[in-house]
């Protein structure tokens, strides 16, 4: 995996998180995990398919979710309802335009998926085996893991 493509969704997942939750990040040692990986709770995953495929997947505790969720909303949320769920949605989203940007920049051409959420306990991802870089990043409102899978097509 070339650094040209991690790099923006790190970046991105820095400025857009410190500007939601209005505080300093930490990112902590980044990492690979195999190609079936478990996930922490509340997962939006977001397709790549073009000069590059694979998965973005932002992945936090239901807690966190609900934390960012409420913050972002600017109210405490107490459960992890439709407004909760479109929010993370959206914070996905905000994410992986910036990065898109960012990539396109560079000149890479992909598209998109929607983003698609999974929630649950003991689930795991598998990535049909392409490696994934772990970009985990804490702040007040807890620990999220940017996860990244992206290859070259061909």
């Amino acid at each position: 995996m070339r650094v040209e493509y991690i790099n923006p969704f790190v970046e991105s997942a820095f400025n857009v998180l410190k500007e939601v939750v209005g505080s300093e990040l930490t990112r902590g040692d980044l990492y690979l995990k195999s190609t079936t990986h478990p996930v922490l709770g509340i997962t939006v995953i977001v397709g790549l398919a073009g000069d590059v495929e694979g998965s973005v997947l932002i992945d936090m505790s239901r807690e966190t979710a609900l934390a960012v969720a409420s913050v972002m909303n600017d109210e405490e949320l107490s459960d992890f309802d439709d407004l909760a769920k479109a929010t993370i949605s959206e914070l996905a989203n905000m994410i992986t335009a910036q990065a898109v940007t960012k990539l396109y920049d560079l000149g890479f051409k992909f598209d998109l998926t929607p983003p698609s959420m999974i929630t649950g306990q003991n689930l795991e991802v598998s990535n049909a085996g392409v490696e994934c870089l772990i970009v985990p990043i804490d702040m007040p409102q807890g620990k999220i893991e940017i996860n990244v899978a992206i290859r070259e097509r061909g």
